[in-house]
């Protein structure tokens, strides 16, 4: 729940601005797509019973978080960002789609649906947790850290290591192996944080002083005009009363 939160502080961010800015849609997609395949998955359509009803419950919330974020994206994206946005979801929905139907009326047994779904999922999971590296390949370009929020890195990393022990302990490797590489990555984001946080400081000491130095420089240009000023209304005065005489 705290991860999917997370993203509450971007997208006020963003409704705030008014602006997507440099945030991409790919996460949020993606974080869907494994949103709908993990809930199905829990569903007693594909597990036996409710052995996996914390899976398929966290993973509904996901789905509406995910649902009201991207429609926020989409409403504050200029229009090429928004195509692609409709352009990728609507091939996300279709998969979801397809992966239903084929397990519901051609996959017969439990185990067997499991290991279908399960599968789409893992390549899900696996694509969710490696979307972030868009956000940490920018990162390393503009050694810049606003675009990655530190509480969404913090929380994809706890849970994905939550989750990865659950899979274990139950012995699920459609849910424990798609964690093996989000801890990893979850590992990475705060790292790079780490580092390009110091260097965001750093950047916005320079550019406070650099401000106050401009603030500096006006003011005492100011200071100087305005003398300058006065004398040549004086001379002008001056000029004007011997013409009179």
């Amino acid at each position: 729940m705290l991860l999917y939160a997370a993203l509450i502080l971007t997208f006020r961010r963003v409704i705030k601005k008014g602006n997507v800015e440099e945030f991409s849609c790919v996460p949020y997609i993606l974080a869907l797509f494994n949103c709908l395949l993990y809930t199905w998955y829990g569903l007693p359509v594909v597990s036996s019973g409710w052995e996996n009803m914390t899976v398929s419950t966290i993973n509904g919330l996901g789905i509406l978080l995910e649902i009201a974020f991207i429609s926020i994206y989409v409403w504050f994206a200029p229009r090429e960002k928004k195509r692609f946005a409709l352009g990728l979801v609507l091939p996300v929905l279709t998969l979801f789609g397809l992966t239903a139907c084929l397990s519901s009326f051609f996959v017969h047994t439990h185990h067997m649906r499991k290991v279908f779904v399960g599968s789409v999922g893992l390549v899900a999971s696996i694509s969710m947790y490696s979307s972030p590296m868009v956000a940490a390949k920018q990162v390393i370009t503009t050694k810049s850290v606003e675009f990655m929020p530190f509480y969404l890195s913090l929380f994809s990393f706890l849970s994905s290591a939550l989750w990865m022990i659950y899979g274990l302990l139950g012995r699920d490797l459609f849910i424990a192996s798609p964690n093996f590489i989000g801890v990893p990555m979850g590992i990475l984001q705060l790292a790079l944080y780490c580092i390009y946080r110091r260097s965001d400081g750093a950047a916005g000491k320079l550019h406070d002083t650099a401000i106050d130095q401009e603030k500096g420089l006006k003011a005492v240009v100011a200071m100087c005009r305005i003398p300058n000023r006065d004398d040549r209304r004086r001379r002008e005065h001056e000029q004007s009363e011997e013409q009179m005489r």
